[in-house]
């Protein structure tokens, strides 16, 4: 476990009643049914669940969470169990791993470990209540003594979280949400309006190059809302990420959820293994390149290709996905609406401005993803403590103008969005103030960590230049590669 890469300036909780008065109007005017984990009724008295397969028998479910009881293979045997802890108690997920909708990897990943909080953060109600049908475990005693135990800063969270819940904070503004449409389709046409100025003057072009970027940014930031939501203005808006951000959800949440669930673990936290152009901590010899004693120089190349890459990627995805025997059901429509994205951005942006916009959008989006995260603690190791993981290696941003905000979009609110995913990003500047002061009230270490925006930026450079000069470590872990104990792959 790493120590962090800086010191940083430690900041108490401010303005915290005002900004629960701002928000006051919204919670009175929603009511949602309770979560399963906020009900005050324990979770083993609401639904049992189905008990253990019989000896010689095994739990086959689908992907509604419908489980049969089958004999076990004649020639293999039983699966191995896959036991999972999920507020408080222990299911068996073996026979519903390939079945999972968001992939089977999840699964493994929290296999004899607790998944409490990745499962609320980024489930919806349906998939939540979908839990309470899956089979229990046959041996909960020794699975409990192996794990580790939930910590108090952990239940005072779930507290949290039920609190927010019972008040409606994930509700959804649809006012708030048509004037970030209007806005985003205003500057596109802005965009395009410029880069076919009449006279092809260089320097209208130049600005349509600029606001083409800025929009393709926020579209990605309002597709990345989208897909985290669980509500269903959220699934009707998914289709902008292929359609206007040219981004599959699927690829997309399959890396990005790894990042959100592991934030900072070597070996396994996709975002910051971008080696070997981009180091962030010194390498093992055998992982070196003579790239790195560069870096802070050449940064801006391969953040520019942020969204060349990952436009690749999720075509490479989606045809992979495609071909598989049992595709995800939006496999074949995100393909489409691929296709659909690149057809009206040919027609409608010249070729030559094409490179251009998504290059600058890629370098002013790299700079703000990776300032958030790299410089914070990282783990070699994984950390069973969600919510302490989230606080010590996330930082806010603090944008200092109307227009950096907007620029921003949402993810200056790091940490409320890693603690919080799939709540709407317009409601993280009045939750802010209060995970400052549970922070502050639970003592974690460094607290609610915040900087300036400049700061960030300055700390993400330094970071790069110091280990550009480090020397080589000899032992270092890989910063890809690393799975974790996986039992059930029957």
């Amino acid at each position: 476990m790493a120590a962090a890469h800086g010191a940083h300036e430690e900041r108490l909780p401010q303005g915290t009643f005002a900004h629960q008065q701002q928000f006051a109007g919204l919670r009175q005017r929603t009511a949602i049914k309770r979560s399963p984990q906020s009900s005050r009724i324990p979770r083993w008295q609401q639904e049992p669940g189905l008990p253990p397969a019989p000896g010689g028998e095994e739990y086959t479910c689908d992907d509604t969470g419908e489980c049969k009881v089958a004999a076990c293979d004649a020639v293999q045997g039983c699966r191995t169990s896959l036991d999972v802890r999920i507020d408080d108690l222990w299911y068996d997920l073996s026979g519903w791993r390939k079945a999972h909708p968001g992939g089977e990897q999840w699964i493994d990943y929290y296999d004899g470990r607790d998944a409490t909080e990745v499962m609320h953060a980024f489930h919806s109600e349906k998939g939540r209540s979908m839990l309470l049908r899956l089979p229990r475990s046959r041996n909960p005693e020794q699975l409990e003594a192996q794990c580790a135990p939930v910590t108090s800063l952990t239940r005072n969270f779930r507290k949290l979280r039920s609190r927010l819940e019972e008040e409606g904070w994930w509700k959804r503004d649809v006012g708030v949400e048509v004037r970030q449409l209007t806005v985003l389709a205003s500057s596109f046409a802005a965009g395009l309006a410029c880069v076919w100025a009449p006279g092809g003057r260089w320097p209208a072009k130049l600005v349509g190059v600029l606001i083409l970027a800025l929009s393709n940014t926020q579209a990605g930031w309002m597709a990345h809302d989208y897909i985290h939501g669980v509500d269903k203005l959220s699934d009707r808006l998914r289709f902008m990420g292929p359609l206007v951000a040219g981004m599959s959800p699927i690829w997309w949440s399959d890396k990005h959820n790894k990042h959100h669930a592991l934030t900072n673990e070597i070996g396994v936290d996709e975002d910051i293994a971008t080696d070997p152009f981009l180091y962030i901590k010194p390498p093992d010899p055998s992982q070196d390149s003579f790239l790195r004693k560069f870096q802070h120089w050449t940064i801006a190349l391969p953040f520019s290709l942020l969204f060349v890459i990952w436009r690749v990627d999720s075509i490479k995805v989606l045809l992979q996905e495609i071909r598989k025997k049992r595709p995800r059901k939006r496999a074949m429509g995100e393909l489409v609406l691929l296709v659909v994205h690149w057809a009206v951005v040919f027609a409608t942006v010249p070729l030559h401005i094409i490179p251009l916009y998504l290059l600058l959008s890629g370098l002013i989006t790299a700079m703000i993803t990776t300032s958030t995260h790299q410089s914070e603690e990282l783990f070699e190791n994984f950390n069973p403590d969600f919510v302490e993981n989230q606080f010590r290696t996330t930082r806010d941003a603090a944008v200092t103008n109307p227009f950096s905000k907007w620029v921003w979009g949402g993810m200056q609110y790091q940490l409320e969005h890693h603690l919080f995913p799939s709540m709407p990003r317009s409601n993280y500047p009045a939750l802010q103030p209060i995970l400052q002061k549970f922070a502050f009230v639970n003592k974690v270490p460094g607290g609610h960590r915040i900087s300036t925006e400049l700061e960030l930026l300055k700390n993400n450079w330094k970071l790069y230049s110091e280990v550009a000069s480090a020397a080589p470590i000899p032992g270092a872990p890989p910063m890809r590669g690393r799975g974790h104990h996986v039992t059930a792959l029957a």
